[in-house]
């Protein structure tokens, strides 16, 4: 192989790798790490995890997200209040600090699909649309990983037990 092929090869694949890797942007809002957990039988709720990037020098709010796999979609938190984890809706949206970021992840903010009307398939995607403040609209994908997924410092909250939880 020339030097020219391998450094045709070298390009491609890093262009590949940036398409895998599930990245979007709108102004200075990036989001990636998109996921949710496959449905347990008869579940009818899931929890969707992210990572919101803000690069600009002014703080954005994601007011709220939307998709046609739930009835309805929520901004929702764990807060602990006298040792009890108690799940509940944020109002007016998450705040991304400039030149900061915000994560969702099992025991803290999560996007919360309800009334699913459809389980969700190990291996397929979620299609939703968040909506910043100033960013605007921004469509996604959630990967749908296996229903035992447990990322790295995730604690108690695996949001597993959602599915029974009457909203």
């Amino acid at each position: 192989m020339t030097i020219r092929n391998l450094a045709l090869a070298a390009a491609l694949s890093l262009c590949t790798a940036a398409a895998w890797a599930d990245s979007y942007k709108a102004g200075a809002i990036e989001v990636d790490d998109l996921w949710v957990r496959a449905s347990a039988p008869g579940q009818p709720n899931g929890a969707g995890y992210l990572e919101i990037e803000n690069d600009g020098r002014a703080v954005d709010r994601l007011v709220s997200v939307r998709s046609d796999v739930a009835e309805r979609v929520e901004l929702h938190t764990i807060d602990n209040e006298n040792g009890v984890a108690r799940m509940r809706a944020v109002e007016g949206g998450v705040e991304v600090p400039a030149g900061g970021e915000v994560k969702f992840a099992p025991g803290g903010y999560h996007v919360m699909f309800m009334k699913l009307k459809a389980p969700f398939a190990e291996g397929s995607q979620v299609p939703a649309t968040l909506v910043f403040e100033k960013a605007g609209e921004v469509a996604v994908k959630f990967d749908v990983k296996p229903l035992t997924h447990n990322p790295a410092g995730a604690g108690h909250g695996g949001h597993g037990g959602h599915g029974g939880m009457k909203h």
